[in-house]
C-alpha cells in the first residue's frame, strides 16, 4: 500500500505523462501535486515508486514515466471517470438506431473510433445455423430471391434459378410451408426431414423447396466477419506505437491475423462491465505500449459480443472508459429493439 503522498505523486505523474508524453520531473510534480515537498523528498518518493516497479526512469531524462504496473494501479484506484456530455450520448444513440444489426456493429465501431481518436472494435454475435423465417420474391420468369432471416435478425439473400415460372401465390405457399414446419431448424436438418415429407407436395413445389434448402445451406455455411474494426489508421499517428518498425509490425499483425485480438475480446465477454488490458502486464496484448478497453454487450439480457477501443497505454482512460461503457449499453438497446 502506498501512503497518501506517494499516491498523489504517482497520480500526478501518470496524468502529466498521459497529457504531455514526456518524462515527468520533480519540478512538475511539485507544481501540479499541491504538496509542499522539497525536490529531495520528491526524488526519494520517486525512487521508492521505481523500486516497486510503478515508474521507470528513461536513460535520456531525469524524469520518470509510468510502467504498465503503474498504469494498472492508477486505473484501478486513482482514476476519476469523466461522464460523457449529453450531446455526445444523444449523437451516439442516434447513429445506432438502425434496422440492420450489421450496420449497428459498423456504426458502433465508428463511434468508438471517432470519439476516442484510436481504433474501435466490435465482435459481432456468432450467427445461428438455424433460420427464423424465409420468404420468396419473384424477380423474373425463372429467377426468385430467397430471403433468410436468422433469430438474431441477420438477413441473407440468395437468387434461385428455377426451371419454371412460379406465381406469387405459389411462392407464399412454399414459404408458409417452410416457416410453419421447419423454423428454428438448420437447413441441413430441413433437408433430412424433407426427404420423407415432400411426397405430400406437388413436384413443382418439391423442386422449389429443394432449391431453397440447398441455397440456404450454402448461405448459412459461408464464413461471417466476426469482427468489425474502424480507425486502425489512427494508431499510425500515435508516436508511442509507430516509433519503431518492430512495434508497427506487431500492430499490423494484430489487425491482420485477428486471432490474438479475438482471444482477448472473448475473455472480456465473460466479465462484467468495462475491462482494461494494459500492454506489458497482459499476455494477450502484444505490445507494451498498447492498451485495450472493452465491455460486453447483450441481447435480451444475454451477452453476445464485445465492444472496445484499442490505443496506446498513454490514453485518457477517464474519457475512453465511459465511451466504451455507453457504446456497449446503446448497442445492447439497439439490438434488443430490433429483435
Amino acid at each position: 500500500m502506498l501512503d497518501h503522498r506517494a499516491q498523489t505523486l504517482l497520480k500526478v505523474l501518470v496524468e502529466r505523462y498521459i497529457a504531455e508524453g514526456q518524462p515527468v520531473g520533480s519540478r512538475a510534480l511539485s507544481k501540479f501535486s499541491g504538496l509542499e515537498l522539497s525536490p529531495a523528498t520528491i526524488r526519494n518518493v520517486m525512487a521508492d515508486l521505481e523500486e516497486l516497479g510503478l515508474v521507470a526512469s528513461p536513460h535520456t531524462s531525469a524524469g520518470r514515466v509510468p510502467t504498465p504496473r503503474g498504469y494498472r494501479l492508477f486505473v484501478d484506484t486513482m482514476l476519476t471517470v469523466q461522464p460523457l456530455q449529453e450531446v455526445e450520448a444523444s449523437a451516439m444513440q442516434g447513429k445506432l438506431r438502425l434496422a440492420q444489426p450489421q450496420k449497428a456493429f459498423s456504426a458502433a465501431a465508428q463511434i468508438l473510433s471517432s470519439l476516442s481518436h484510436f481504433a474501435g472494435v466490435v465482435v459481432s454475435p456468432r450467427r445461428s445455423a438455424v433460420f427464423k423465417q424465409v420468404e420468396f420474391m419473384r424477380l423474373s420468369d425463372k429467377r426468385i430471391l430467397l430471403i433468410i432471416v436468422t433469430p438474431e435478425g441477420d438477413v441473407q439473400n440468395r437468387i434461385l434459378l428455377t426451371g419454371q415460372d412460379y406465381t406469387p401465390s405459389q411462392l407464399i405457399e412454399a414459404a408458409n410451408f417452410l416457416n410453419q414446419h421447419y423454423a428454428g431448424l438448420s437447413f441441413d436438418a430441413v433437408r433430412l426431414r424433407l426427404r420423407g415429407e415432400l411426397a405430400q407436395l406437388r413436384d413443382d413445389m418439391t423442386r422449389l423447396m429443394q432449391a431453397a434448402v440447398e441455397a440456404g445451406s450454402e448461405a448459412m455455411a459461408e464464413p461471417e466477419e466476426p469482427m468489425v474494426i474502424s480507425g486502425e489508421r489512427n494508431l499510425l499517428g500515435v508516436a508511442d506505437l509507430s516509433s519503431s518498425m518492430d512495434n508497427l509490425r506487431k500492430l499490423f499483425d494484430l489487425f491482420d491475423q485477428k486471432t490474438q485480438l479475438m482471444q482477448l475480446l472473448d475473455v472480456s465477454s465473460r466479465a462484467d462491465g468495462v475491462q482494461i488490458f494494459i500492454g506489458g502486464e497482459s499476455k494477450l496484448v502484444p505490445l507494451d505500449e498498447l492498451s485495450v478497453v472493452t465491455a460486453p454487450y447483450e441481447v435480451d439480457g444475454k451477452v453476445v459480443g464485445t465492444v472496445g477501443v484499442i490505443g496506446p497505454t498513454r490514453m485518457a482512460y477517464e474519457r475512453v472508459i465511459p465511451i466504451v461503457d455507453i457504446t456497449a449499453k446503446l448497442l445492447s438497446s439497439a439490438l434488443t429493439r430490433n429483435e
